[in-house]
């Protein structure tokens, strides 16, 4: 097999192949295998009819059609691998020569995956959160703590916030009482905001006995209602002296006030650093994406979208509920979800090309023991041998796109450690602090991030890769 590859506008390439007649004569046999079984003859069972006795009852005309529609895509693919073309979307081919005798020449026109740059790069700034904990959060939440070992006393005066009052609560609208708004003896954190946005308010300064009429709008719905408040109590939590002895007694762990306070800072600010962790990822490549300046191709924004709507009727399917039914209740048409998952498959694109081009930028490859843990991590996922994994990759001719899959992970990891993370103040950030000890990017992660597959099924049964 001869072939040639030439460039053309609009990140197409056209491939260019030509098949020796004596290496095209064995599809033609096999041609006439596939016929020996779908063609009756008598004396033969089906499939044992010889060759010679078929072609001078069918002409090898039948047999080398057949041929050509079974094995141009065979040779499609291996002209694609020898030249390393990172197809997008399947190729247009059309046959040029060999239709009816002689070498088959066959040409086909082939939309690749464009390389792009992303100037800048290594310099981008992403702001997050900054995960210290000031003095103040510290000692609102050790009171928050403290709070399960306070004693409720009268106050004798009036509501406050932070008060805890009982109250008898009842709401009407046109006469009717609402549901969940008529409370006896309720017991109420003033400050909390809960019932209406003006219920605190309503509250603060009155005096136990008061009773309290007003027309305000219940929260989660749109229309007033009549409210009667008859305040019978006002207490306040009393915290306990907080001393090394109470801690010592009531916190089993720590010995002393300043033990315990460390101990508390360090969670809030863990707590802290998890959630600017789980936004990290996509603020980064939403920062990459914006120096992503050509659009992506259509074709692949198409086929990332389609993705999408495929895993999420599978989610919903798995949950049992009618998609069709879902789509009518939220009042979207076909065109209106998809129009929706198109500009998300459109970051989606740029950033599998932007981090594409890092991992080309920064020389970032994949080793064999690299590809090998990758097998290993998807064996313990999948419940299966490395081997199987390997094998079903190697089938499917995925193995290069795994390859991909994984050095964007590694792309994804190397801008992650050189971003500038700064906070609201524009303050620099300690970018080890965040990233953490034990950072470590799975595909996952990669995936989350960018949506680069979110469309996908992941499975790795035959015949899905």
């Amino acid at each position: 097999m001869k072939t040639s590859v030439e460039t053309l506008e609009g990140n197409k390439i056209k491939l260019y192949v030509e098949i020796d007649e004596s290496e095209f004569a064995g599809d033609i046999d096999r041609a006439f295998e596939a016929i020996a079984k779908e063609v009756k003859l008598p004396g033969f069972r089906n499939g044992k009819a010889p060759r010679k006795l078929l072609e001078s009852r069918i002409g090898i005309g039948p047999a080398r059609a057949q041929a050509l529609r079974d094995a141009i895509p065979s040779y499609l693919m291996r002209g694609v691998r020898e030249h390393d073309i990172d197809l997008v979307a399947t190729p247009s081919v059309e046959v040029t020569g060999g239709e009816e005798d002689g070498p088959v020449e066959f040409e086909a026109e082939c939309e690749v995956r464009p390389i792009v740059t992303v100037p800048g790069y290594a310099g981008l700034r992403v702001e997050v959160d900054n995960p210290s904990v000031s003095d103040e959060d510290l000692d609102e939440a050790v009171r928050g703590q403290m709070k399960g070992h306070g004693t409720l006393v009268d106050t004798g005066a009036p509501v406050a916030d932070g008060d805890f009052v009982t109250i008898d609560l009842s709401a009407m609208r046109d006469g009717e009482e609402l549901p969940g708004l008529n409370i006896e003896e309720w017991s109420y954190e003033v400050g909390q905001g809960w019932v209406t946005d003006d219920f605190d308010e309503q509250l603060r300064g009155s005096e136990p006995g008061a009773d309290i009429t007003f027309s305000s709008v219940p929260k989660g719905t749109e229309e007033p209602a009549d409210f009667s408040v008859r305040l019978a109590e006002v207490k306040r939590l009393e915290l306990p002296e907080l001393t090394d002895e109470w801690v010592a007694d009531n916190i089993g762990e720590f010995e002393t006030v300043d033990e315990w306070r460390e101990s508390i800072r360090e969670q809030q600010q863990e707590t802290r650093l998890n959630a600017i962790r789980q936004g990290l990822v996509a603020k980064a490549t939403d920062a990459l994406v914006e120096l992503v300046e050509i659009e992506p191709p259509e074709s692949m924004v198409t086929s990332e979208a389609q993705g999408r709507l495929r895993n999420m009727v599978q989610q919903f399917q798995a949950q049992g509920i009618d998609f069709s039914a879902w789509m009518s209740a939220t009042g979207q048409t076909p065109d209106d979800l998809m129009d929706n998952m198109k500009e998300q498959a459109e970051t989606s694109v740029k950033a599998d090309l932007a981090l594409r081009a890092i991992a080309v930028a920064e020389d970032l490859e994949v080793s064999g023991d690299e590809l090998d843990a990758e097998y290993h991590r998807m064996a313990l996922q999948y419940q299966q041998s490395p081997d199987e994994i390997r094998k079903t990759y190697e089938r499917n001719d995925a193995v290069d796109e795994l390859v991909a899959t994984i050095r964007k992970s590694k792309a994804l990891d190397w801008l992650l450690h050189h971003v500038e993370m700064v906070d609201t103040d524009g303050t620099v950030l300690d970018g080890d602090l965040i990233l953490g000890h034990d950072h470590d990017h799975d595909h996952d992660d990669l995936d989350d991030a960018s949506a680069a597959a979110d469309g996908e099924d992941d499975d790795v049964s035959e015949g899905d890769e």
